[in-house]
């Protein structure tokens, strides 16, 4: 959200599948909210539901300088995944990812 972007869900998110896509929905009762830690629970901007664009797993590092391109299959729809990257600019890239995706070069 500091980089511009809208609320989905904090915690705890629905998959379904629509169209081919994967869809992330808010279940109501944390509609809207997000936890900041060591400030509290917080209002914030959000949306219903958006399209699985990204899967980024934070239980695991990527070591690699220039890593292959992964994928991962949720409800039967493949989604490109990268892991945890230990650098200030790891979120900058996530967003770079989404708006640009990867080159071929």
């Amino acid at each position: 959200m500091g980089f511009g972007c809208t609320l989905v869900a904090d915690d705890r998110v629905r998959l379904s599948v629509a169209e081919g896509s994967v869809i992330a929905q808010c279940p109501a009762t944390i509609s809207g909210l997000i936890e900041a830690r060591g400030v509290g629970i917080l209002n914030a901007a959000h949306v219903p539901q958006a399209k699985v664009a990204l899967v980024v797993d934070l239980d695991k590092s990527e070591t690699a300088r220039l890593p292959q391109p992964r994928t991962i299959t949720l409800l039967g729809c493949d989604l490109p995944l990268i892991y945890r990257v230990e650098s200030p600019h790891f979120a900058a890239s996530i967003l770079q990812i989404l708006k640009g995706g990867w080159s071929d070069r």
